[in-house]
């Protein structure tokens, strides 16, 4: 697995270069070359806060996991699991739809029995709604009046289908999609 390593406003040092790509090696198990890309962001949120996010790519399939913490070595620790849980995850998926010699991941012998069908979770209700062309702000302020933590709307900017999310610190983000 190819690792790319980003800083924002923290300085590595070769001890946790290494420690990264040591961890991260452990995931290769999951890709059967070395066509999977790993891009490792590290960033200081305040004095005693590091944040650490990790996206692996791999033919289509995208995993990704960020933590914060008052120590970097200490979130590669708790980043790890989150991926190991999407990769299964996706694993899973994939082995219920396609034939295992069409699979893009190559599963580990030990933990192929670990993953089961009855984790995947199913769409349990389906839910329609009119979608207004309102501007972002008015997106925000409907956000709010519903008391939700997401609200889909078409942007009145570039008429494009939009969510505008409430994030864990309080302020909004949006996704617009490309197409």
């Amino acid at each position: 697995m190819r690792i790319e390593l980003i800083s924002k406003g923290y300085n590595e040092g070769n001890r946790l270069v290494s420690v990264i790509e040591k961890k991260l090696g452990k995931l290769d198990k999951y890709f059967p070359d070395d066509s999977a890309e790993a891009k490792v962001k590290l960033s200081t949120v305040s004095t005693d806060k590091f944040t650490m996010e990790v996206t692996i790519r791999f033919s289509g399939f995208i995993a990704r996991a960020e933590v914060t913490s008052d120590n970097m070595y200490d979130n590669i620790d708790l980043v790890l699991p989150k991926l190991d849980k999407q990769i299964n995850k996706f694993r899973a998926r994939i082995n219920s739809k396609t034939p295992k010699s069409a699979l893009p991941l190559n599963p580990p012998a030990d933990e192929e029995a670990a993953v089961s069908k009855d984790k995947l979770g199913k769409v349990v209700k389906e839910k329609r709604f009119d979608i207004s062309i309102v501007t972002v702000e008015d997106a925000i302020a409907e956000l709010e009046l519903l008391d939700h933590d997401f609200y889909v709307f078409v942007n009145a900017e570039n008429n494009k289908v939009s969510v505008v999310y409430k994030r864990h610190d309080g302020d909004y983000g949006l996704i617009t999609p490309e197409y």
